[in-house]
């Protein structure tokens, strides 16, 4: 496999999209905050001290989306047209699930800005929660989902293995 952020001296470089057609790219992820079922359970009740972490937390993976191409060196500046961050609990685990979902008409995938909403919003909801227990973990944080382009449609298993499958349909994958 070669690696296109290197020209033929190895010096890095931001891949020329410039000849490509945009199609519609969506890519989801995921990240996993792991934290005591008492925070969670403030956390759904809002009664942590420093507001209201999954409001919080929904806004800064939207943010953190849109500024994905400032954070990753090599990361394209694209025009996102729609960033949305979902949650999903398990009291007994002691798990808060973030999904992020990022779609654009663009030459380049939504990958990364997908990966890194989700990461984001987890680490607003450690910022936010970090003075009741510092042991909270974030992880694992993957790629679930991305349509668009020649690669095609790629889905993450649930046993977290990845299935690869040709863009033979619609890039459009529920939520």
């Amino acid at each position: 496999m070669a690696f296109n952020h290197f020209d033929a001296e190895g010096r890095a470089i931001m891949v020329d999209v410039s000849g490509k057609e945009p199609t519609l790219r969506h890519a989801r992820a995921e990240s996993v905050v792991v934290l005591p079922p008492a925070i969670l359970e403030m956390i759904l009740d809002r009664s942590v001290s420093k507001g209201d972490v999954i409001g919080v937390a929904r806004l800064a993976g939207i943010n953190a989306a849109k500024q994905t191409p400032r954070l990753i060196p090599l990361a394209h500046p694209l025009a996102l047209h729609n960033v949305a961050i979902e949650f999903e609990t398990d009291s007994e685990a002691g798990t808060l699930r973030i999904e992020s979902s990022v779609r654009a008409r663009e030459r380049t995938g939504v990958e990364m800005e997908a990966m890194v909403a989700a990461s984001v919003a987890a680490l607003a909801v450690y910022d936010m929660c970090k003075g009741l227990d510092k042991r909270i973990t974030i992880g694992p944080t993957r790629l679930l989902y991305k349509s668009g382009g020649k690669s095609g449609v790629f889905r993450c298993e649930a046993d977290g293995g990845a299935a690869a499958a040709p863009d033979a349909r619609s890039p459009e994958e529920p939520a």
